[in-house]
């Protein structure tokens, strides 16, 4: 298995429509690969995010028929090159959407999707108000995907708050954890760069985390600032805030490394707290 791989995040404006939304992200996915970049990670709602007061009304469609994971999908077998569609809508159960990503190889071949679990559901303030869960539905399993350069294990957005998720995974292999986001810019400006951090050092793993910038239509901002962090808890690259391609290199030797200075993964013990049974947090 490679130890490092070129990987690059493209840090798109959120858009109404499918159309505008592969506008935005292909000549940036174009660039990517031209700059070497073994794998292509995109932000949540990639294919398109659009807001009604508290909800969320992105364009949606069948996994079957959706336009933007076709494209994505040639993209990937003509370029060959792996893309992480970070999250688009995909139609779901009782009239409900799907905040669903994808793992996509250089034969354009779906390796597996993930379900976004945790729904945004927050009143920042009076006038910052979100209801995910009044149009999505959430998912209910953690994802790892088997690539040749390691495992990686997929979260989305609101998932980065709940540290036990990642901690889940890294223990059950993942090398890279990614978090493509649409992340509000006030939360982001408080928030996100301490919270990636502290995923890769709570785990040992590199956090990819590529998010939106820019005006969501209809209503609210994203942060943008897409981030590459290694396990060590070191920012790698930030994207800012502007449209664009985000490139790192990962050396996956220094997740071994990391672990071995500080084996906190292996350190977990049974503790008691009040009102409940013994109980062990991972």
């Amino acid at each position: 298995m490679a130890q490092g791989i070129d990987i690059a995040c493209l840090q798109t404006r959120p858009q109404a429509e499918f159309s505008s939304a592969l506008d935005e992200a292909l000549p940036l996915a174009e660039a990517a690969v031209q700059a070497g970049a073994d794998m292509i990670f995109l932000p949540e709602y990639c294919g398109g995010l659009a807001s009604d007061g508290a909800r969320l009304v992105p364009p949606v469609a069948s996994e079957n028929s959706h336009p933007v994971l076709s494209a994505f999908r040639d993209f990937a077998r003509s370029h060959k090159v792996w893309v992480l569609l970070g999250s688009i809508a995909v139609e779901g159960p009782a009239g409900k959407f799907l905040n669903r990503g994808y793992m996509i190889d250089d034969a354009g071949d779906l390796r597996g999707h993930y379900d976004k679990i945790h729904l945004f559901d927050v009143e920042i303030s009076p006038s910052q108000i979100y209801r995910e869960s009044d149009s999505v539905c959430p998912g209910t399993e953690a994802v790892i995907y088997d690539t040749p350069w390691g495992r990686i294990g997929h979260t989305i957005c609101y998932d980065l708050r709940f540290a036990g998720l990642y901690r889940t995974l890294a223990k059950a292999g993942a090398d890279i954890l990614c978090c493509p986001a649409a992340f509000t810019k006030t939360t982001g400006e408080a928030h996100w760069h301490v919270l990636n951090r502290a995923r890769a050092i709570e785990t040992g793993c590199y956090m990819v985390a590529p998010c939106a910038i820019g005006p969501v239509p209809g209503g609210g901002e994203s942060y943008g600032h897409s981030l590459v962090v290694n396990p060590w808890g070191e920012v790698v690259a930030d994207g800012g805030t502007l449209p664009g391609v985000v490139s790192a290199h990962l050396d996956l030797d220094k997740v071994a490394e990391t672990r071995a200075r500080i084996p906190s993964l292996t350190h977990d013990r049974d503790y008691a707290y009040p009102g409940a049974q013994k109980r062990n947090i991972a």
